[in-house]
């Protein structure tokens, strides 16, 4: 090599000083992105030692992830560094909110060893927009709680109950939305959910409802601790405790009529969509509470 290319390196030495390969420079610098100092005499690219530093930064932005385009405009001063890598970030967060609702179809799909006709739903309902979201939900509680005679407020509640996924939202979520998107587009649930509510949802003055009020379940669940059986007699104390004088046989009802709405795991559903902890599964306490039920109803209790 003559003196004057002394200081000077071939594509292969910068190659070597910057762990890249030949090819991918070559690119780079056909491209612009690291252009060449100058050509030897046989007409090879030579490099400035600041193209070390030049090809460090463009490979650790390409290893960051970013696109080429933007590396030129941070190399040519169109913007800074920072300007380039918070645009990424946006990006990313897109992606990764895209990769986590792929990974919790397919996982949902592997789950419940799904066909393709119920894959490709899922892959739909998982990629609603908000909107679109927003009007099944609303569809839903429209057709169920529409028009009904119950306490004034409690239809406009139900259609105002946030039921959207998060802007990032974990796997779970994800998942949660597809069962009860599934779960709420169906007639038959549509309709048993409107049954119980007609049963069960409180009218003016009247007490609570067995699906909406806790304490029902928390009182069950104590008796159950303290190893009341169904049929006892202080099983029927526990039951005046709760309900009064109100018949029975209309409990009954809202209790089964809740049960053939799944009306526990559509709360369940609920909660984990909001992000929130879901409540404890009561299928124990609501079996126990419909074995009292039937035996204070039973002849011999009479």
């Amino acid at each position: 090599m003559n003196d004057e290319h002394v200081g000077r390196l071939t594509i292969g030495q910068l190659a070597e000083r910057g762990d890249v390969a030949v090819p991918t420079i070559r690119y780079w610098s056909d491209i612009g992105v690291l252009p060449p100092e100058g050509r030897s005499e046989g007409g090879y690219r030579l490099y400035g030692a600041e193209a070390i530093a030049r090809l460090e930064l463009v490979r650790t932005l390409r290893e960051l992830g970013l696109g080429l385009e933007a590396i030129s405009r941070v190399l040519e001063r169109e913007a800074t560094i920072a300007e380039v890598a918070a645009a990424h970030v946006v990006a990313l967060d897109a992606r990764i909110r895209a990769l986590k609702v792929d990974r919790a179809v397919l996982a949902t799909v592997a789950e419940r060893d799904s066909t393709a006709q119920e894959t490709a739903l899922m892959n739909r309902l998982a990629r609603l927009s908000v909107a679109e979201r927003r009007e099944i939900i609303e569809d839903f509680m429209k057709e169920v709680a529409e028009g009904l005679d119950v306490e004034p407020g409690i239809g406009e509640r139900l259609s105002r109950s946030p039921l959207e996924l998060p802007d990032h939202p974990t796997a779970e979520q994800v998942d949660a939305w597809l069962e009860l998107a599934e779960l709420i587009q169906d007639p038959g649930f549509r309709s048993r959910m409107r049954t119980m509510l007609e049963l069960s949802a409180p009218r003016p003055g009247s007490g609570g409802s067995i699906w909406f009020a806790g304490h029902v379940v928390q009182v069950v669940g104590d008796a159950r601790a303290r190893g009341v059986a169904p049929d006892a007699p202080e099983a029927s104390a526990v039951l005046t405790g709760l309900f009064g004088d109100a018949d029975r046989r209309e409990i009954l009802r809202c209790l089964e009529a809740g049960l053939a709405a799944e009306a526990d795991r559509y709360r369940r559903l609920i909660s984990v969509v909001r992000g929130h902890r879901p409540p404890p599964c009561r299928a124990d306490d609501h079996t126990w509470l419909g074995q009292a039920l039937r035996a204070d109803l039973a002849p011999t209790h009479r």
